[in-house]
């Protein structure tokens, strides 16, 4: 029997990538799943039982509505997947743009803040939920040539540790997953531009990354997957203001 059965879950950005395999992992155990995202096309190719909303995570007077329409239709929210981010600009940090730099750390910190500030409430009134930030590996470390990346996963950590002692007096129990590198799409971008920027071939890019791990592999989107069922779970209950590394055991992080 599925043991997330009514759970009510929003995953920002999860139409594709993690937050798709997210998704699609609580609504195997009987969660109700709400997904945004900015992609329209990739919205469309969810299923119909997921309710889904086109939203930049970024944009504050979008993210009210969208809270505010979750209270109208559901009443409550249990469980809040915030996943939305971008990889932001692969440079040295004397060429990255100001602009660049913003709009990094608006879609990945300023999107887990907004979708916190207003999914808090709601389990506020009902004395409990679970709040699980994506951050990354390069939360708890560092990367050359993407500051603006590590800085914003850096802050995430700090959003949900503080979190955590903010609302664990109301039943609210909040986390970071830090993915390591994840197979897929985004991973292959990270590669093409970490390449180019160092004038590497894009295999060698990608065996330095593996080699980061003592697993010396990439991990699965389902394996950040299985996190986030276990912490939307009562089995969990007791398990915040932690940051779970889902990684192979990164062992160093300049790839």
């Amino acid at each position: 029997m599925p043991f997330l059965s009514e759970n009510r879950v929003v995953i920002t950005a999860g139409a594709s990538g993690i937050g798709r395999a997210m998704a699609e992992g609580l609504a195997r155990e009987g969660a109700k799943v709400w997904v945004t995202d900015v992609d329209e096309a990739a919205l469309e190719s969810c299923p119909a039982a997921w309710r889904k909303s086109r939203v930049d995570a970024s944009d504050a007077p979008a993210m009210e509505a969208l809270f505010a329409e979750i209270l109208d239709v559901w009443g409550g929210l249990d469980t809040l997947c915030a996943n939305a981010g971008i990889s932001g600009p692969t440079a040295a940090i004397q060429d990255v743009s100001l602009d660049d730099w913003q709009k990094c750390l608006a879609v990945n910190l300023d999107g887990a803040f907004l979708a916190a500030k207003h999914a808090a409430p709601m389990m506020i009134r009902q004395n409990s939920g679970s709040i699980i930030v994506t951050s990354s590996t390069a939360g708890i470390g560092a990367l050359p040539r993407r500051a603006p990346y590590v800085t914003a996963k850096w802050g995430m950590i700090g959003l949900a540790k503080t979190l955590s002692m903010e609302l664990g007096p109301h039943g609210i129990r909040a986390n970071a997953i830090c993915p390591g590198s994840v197979d897929g799409p985004r991973m292959d971008g990270v590669i093409q531009r970490e390449a180019a920027a160092t004038g590497q071939s894009e295999q060698a890019v990608r065996d330095s990354y593996t080699g980061c791990s003592a697993m010396r592999s990439f991990v699965a989107p389902e394996d950040i997957a299985n996190i986030a069922v276990f912490l939307a779970s009562d089995r969990s209950r007791f398990v915040s203001g932690q940051v779970i590394s889902v990684d192979g055991f990164t062992i160093k992080l300049d790839a």
